[in-house]
């Protein structure tokens, strides 16, 4: 193992001579080692920042080759660097200077090509169920519906429509202006689908970037401690909304100043493009914050929802002309002008938002 004086170019120039010379049968164990090698991840970061580094490419080739292979936890270290690699792809980009991004966007471009199949080569189609509302859920009970027509029966019927969320995905072999987001959304789509196992430096990552691509080139960006030039870079309100899915993981996950200030500069940004669905998801998840960050004993039970109680069935008969009408006059003379207020709309979306991400 490598110790935490080791030069950085010495950690990155062991770490890819090792892997080449490392048996089959040892991958695994290889893996499960990675974590501990704790100055590699730092160093690495060091080259995919530096451009102009003459390890770039053959790091890139080599978190490939990771991403590659059958084992988990080698693709996950290779994904925790996607948002660097985004950021300095973008960054590259809106420079037009393109001669020195080559080997990120051929890593990009493989991780998208490698995705969009399954282990047979066929196209995947990526899809969730929506549950069935005969069937009780901690955001509603059956019995509240009514009988308007919606009996358990007719419901029941509808128990597995699918909805597809991202699928049949084209083949790239190149970035162009029109493809470009569409490939950095799904694979922002793929990080998100892992970011419970990303390590804190992934998160802080995250964070970064979405600050950063989010101010560059508007006044916001004079405000910040960082200084370095870049154009303003072009933003699609998809890839923001998948910006935001993992800001608000890093929030409640450690990364409650860092994630706080890249929520509001997505939101600066939002705002500026008029862009309706980061708007939204944004506003309701800055609603949801709490005044001061959580206490991170609690984990990821910081979101607490209250289930409804169940509520007993009424006979009909027992239901009759003026009882309803004594139940309308009653709810008449208790009624207030006062609306409900703007962080309960917020939030009920918040929560829809994310349930319906989880299913």
């Amino acid at each position: 193992m490598l110790g935490t004086g080791s030069e950085p170019r010495g950690v990155v120039e062991e770490w890819l001579s090792e892997f080449k010379t490392l048996p089959e049968t040892h991958i695994s164990t290889y893996a499960g080692s990675l974590h501990l090698k704790k100055c590699l991840v730092p160093a690495l970061y060091r080259v995919i920042q530096d451009s102009s580094s003459e390890l770039l490419e053959p790091v890139c080739h080599q978190l490939f080759e990771l991403y590659r292979s059958s084992e988990d936890r080698l693709r996950r270290f290779t994904l925790q660097f996607l948002p660097e690699l985004v950021w300095v792809y973008l960054r590259i980009t809106a420079s037009r200077d393109r001669q020195s991004n080559g080997c990120i966007e051929a890593l990009l471009l493989g991780i998208y090509n490698l995705e969009i199949v399954d282990k047979d080569g066929n196209s995947k189609l990526l899809s969730f169920t929506i549950p069935s509302l005969s069937k009780p859920s901690m955001y509603h009970e059956p019995s509240s519906l009514g009988s308007m027509g919606l009996t358990e029966g007719a419901l029941s019927h509808h128990d597995l429509i699918r909805v597809v969320y991202s699928g049949l995905h084209p083949q790239r072999e190149t970035f162009t202006a029109q493809n470009r987001f569409e490939v950095l959304c799904f694979l922002m789509l793929c990080y998100n689908s892992a970011v419970v196992y990303m390590p804190l430096s992934s998160y802080q990552a995250v964070c970064r970037m979405s600050s950063r691509l989010c101010v560059c080139g508007f006044p916001r960006q004079q405000q910040k401690l960082w200084r370095e030039p870049c154009n303003r870079v072009v933003l699609e309100p998809e890839f923001m909304v998948q910006m935001l899915t993992a800001v608000y993981h890093a929030i409640y996950n450690g990364e409650w100043e860092m994630g706080k200030e890249a929520l509001e500069d997505i939101l600066y940004r939002a705002q500026l493009e008029l862009y309706s669905q980061p708007l939204l998801l944004g506003n309701a998840m800055m609603s949801s914050l709490p005044d001061s960050a959580p206490d991170e004993t609690l984990g990821r039970k910081v979101l607490q929802v209250e289930v409804t109680p169940t509520v007993s069935r009424i006979s009909r008969s027992a239901i009759t002309a003026a009882s309803i009408r004594r139940h309308r006059w009653k709810r008449e003379g208790k009624r207030t002008k006062q609306p409900l207020p703007p962080p309960f709309f917020s939030q009920l979306t918040h929560l829809i938002c994310c349930w319906m991400q989880y299913l």
